[in-house]
């Protein structure tokens, strides 16, 4: 009875990924795997293993990062175009599961807002995220956002890193 009240559960509140490696990546730390940026060997290689997942929100946060860092001279536009064309082969591959950006997810991310308010001020997009995560049972967010890590402590959702220090002490 219990197990039948469980699936009905994550019926009615989103999607089990099959496995126990799951990691949502916050765009953050996808545009770390694809770019060189100071904690990017630090992720490189605690991420080893980990079935990825995100939310379509990735695919315009990730590109806008990714153009950010060319206007500002941290990569060329060869590097952009190389690591654009990473991201999009990742999603391919089924190496990046995107969870689709749904109303749950929308009134979800509106609730989570209202429960760190006026303690985490949590953006939108930031709860976007934290909502995506929640609702698929992705299991770990992998962020270094302040906020989100923040709203996630709240919600019990474990982190990757445990601590920030750790990018620090390992790298």
């Amino acid at each position: 009875m219990a197990a039948l009240r469980q699936r009905k559960l994550f019926a009615k509140t989103g999607t089990r990924v099959a496995g126990n490696n799951v990691m949502y990546l916050d765009s953050a730390i996808i545009v770390k795997l694809l770019v060189r940026e100071a904690d990017s060997e630090w992720f490189g290689r605690n991420l080893v293993g980990h079935k990825f997942v995100t939310s379509e929100l990735a695919l315009t946060e990730v590109r806008s990062a990714l153009l950010s860092k060319e206007r500002r001279g941290y990569i060329t536009p060869p590097e952009r175009e190389t690591a654009a064309g990473k991201f999009v082969a990742m999603i391919e591959k089924e190496s990046l599961r995107l969870f689709p950006l749904t109303r749950a997810v929308l009134e979800r991310a509106s609730a989570i807002q209202q429960a760190c308010h006026p303690h985490i001020p949590l953006r939108t997009l930031d709860a976007l995220h934290v909502a995506t995560c929640d609702l698929h049972h992705s299991g770990t967010m992998s962020a270094t956002d302040g906020r989100i890590r923040a709203a996630c402590q709240q919600f019990a959702i474990a982190l990757v890193p445990s601590n920030l220090e750790d990018l620090h002490t390992n790298n």
